[in-house]
């Protein structure tokens, strides 16, 4: 596996190392040991969780708040998408940054994001399938959404028409509301 720090501190872009012949490929898409050396810590899976979307399906910012927190390993099982992660950890050197990565099924290419980073897609396939492991199971109450078209954030999502996006999404706070309603977690200093 090689990983390359993003420019959000503490997200890492990982790369499988392929094994491929006539019958097709093979590749390891998930070693805790292996993410653990690269992190600095233990990521302990809680959950897993898949999401299936058409084309031009915009989904988040989402994060979770702290507690009780949530790390994700982020990867696409079929299809293609355009993945966001942005810093909502206040005091951050990077605080309301972002990084943008594709993400695809034949690289196998996959996102470590640590608590605290709020995390958005948009499919560039029909039937895109991401899949989530996650370090913590659902809490009710816990999720923070973030509005996706923020302008104060201007992600380039790269849409060239009205995505299909969720009234959750759509109705979501702007950066600047969720950070005075106190709902963003502080920068440990870490990763």
């Amino acid at each position: 596996m090689q990983a390359v720090e993003a420019k959000v501190p503490g997200v890492h872009v990982l790369a499988p190392r392929q094994i491929k012949d006539e019958r097709g490929a093979f590749f390891e898409s998930l070693r805790t040991d292996l993410l653990q050396d690269v992190v600095g810590h233990p990521f302990e899976v809680k959950q897993i969780n898949y999401s299936v979307s058409r084309r031009n399906t915009l989904r988040g910012i989402h994060s979770v708040t702290s507690p009780p927190g949530q790390a994700k390993y982020v990867s696409c099982v079929r299809g293609a998408f355009r993945d966001f992660v942005v810093d909502l950890r206040v005091g951050s050197p990077t605080f309301g940054q972002y990084d943008v990565n594709l993400l695809d099924a034949a690289s196998g290419r996959a996102l470590y994001i640590p608590e605290g980073v709020g995390h958005g897609f948009l499919t560039l396939t029909e039937d895109a399938c991401i899949c989530y492991v996650l370090s913590s199971t659902y809490v009710p109450g816990t999720q923070i959404d973030i509005d996706p078209l923020d302008p104060d954030l201007a992600l380039p999502w790269g849409f060239t028409e009205p995505p299909l996006i969720s009234e959750k999404d759509r109705t979501a706070r702007s950066l600047a509301a969720t950070l005075e309603a106190g709902l963003l977690s502080e920068w440990p200093g870490g990763s």
